[in-house]
């Protein structure tokens, strides 16, 4: 009989993880590494990329890194197609690249608009369905799309950001329901509010600390590491029925007015 614990494991297979050179992104990389997974970080910035890559491996994590835009679908296919034909099968994906811009919704620019939703709903599109090319003949793989607290919850000032995410949970349900039949489980993960470098003026300001803390029934902020149990849970078989469901690791935000 297996032992519970064993289902957690990683090891003898290969992560993608977007958006992966700091903060989130390379908080859950390590996560999934720590946990015996290949790791491939993905981003735009080759040099951030081999920093981050560097940092893992002197952690004793194996690490690769595939530097392409997952804005541009025909830089994600040759991606995908180059890792594939040179390392091997993606068995996990973690679509978490990202971006914020902030502002009234009646003063803002078109042209931010285009771009957040491209960062943030376009690339969880081109890579998810690429990947998932490549998973269906193989009848299995492990999909975790990073939706936010925000893809249940309005604040002022980021109605786009907030648009951007409601549409990565339903497509997160949406890429469950058509790829479940061939083996693929895809959830969502939605971080609450967390230290990185983007929430650092928050961080730093008292009155919006004194909001969140008082607002969060866990009573803090998020530390990154906070996600990787998640992660590592979503990306195992110890979620193998589990399907289409958004995991939100918010210390109780979503749980109260």
């Amino acid at each position: 009989m297996s032992n519970v614990l064993d289902s957690f494991r990683l090891h003898g297979r290969r992560a993608l993880i977007t958006g992966s050179s700091s903060g989130i992104g390379l908080a859950l990389a390590r996560a999934l590494g720590q946990a015996g997974a290949a790791l491939i970080l993905n981003g735009r910035n080759a040099d951030k990329l081999q920093a981050a890559a560097q940092l893992l491996r002197a952690e004793g994590l194996t690490v690769s890194t595939a530097a392409f835009d997952v804005t541009d679908a025909d830089a994600v296919r040759d991606g995908v197609d180059a890792i594939e034909a040179a390392q091997g099968s993606i068995d996990i994906l973690v679509n978490n690249a990202g971006m914020q811009i902030r502002g009234p919704l009646h003063e803002f620019v078109d042209a931010d608009w285009h771009t957040l939703m491209k960062t943030n709903l376009d690339s969880v599109y081109f890579v998810g369905k690429t990947v998932a090319q490549k998973m269906i003949p193989r009848g299995c793989g492990k999909i975790i799309n990073i939706c936010s607290v925000q893809s249940e919850l309005g604040r002022p000032g980021i109605a786009p950001y907030t648009a951007s995410k409601g549409a990565v949970k339903m497509l997160t349900k949406g890429m469950a329901i058509d790829w479940g039949q061939f083996g693929i489980t895809v959830n969502g993960l939605g971080p609450g509010y967390f230290k990185t470098e983007l929430t650092e003026k928050l961080v730093a300001d008292p009155a919006f600390t004194g909001w969140l803390v008082g607002r969060t029934p866990s009573r803090r902020w998020g530390d990154v590491e906070d996600l990787g149990g998640a992660a590592v849970f979503l990306a195992s078989d110890a979620s193998c029925f589990v399907n289409g469901h958004i995991l939100y690791v918010d210390g109780g935000v979503t749980a109260t007015l």
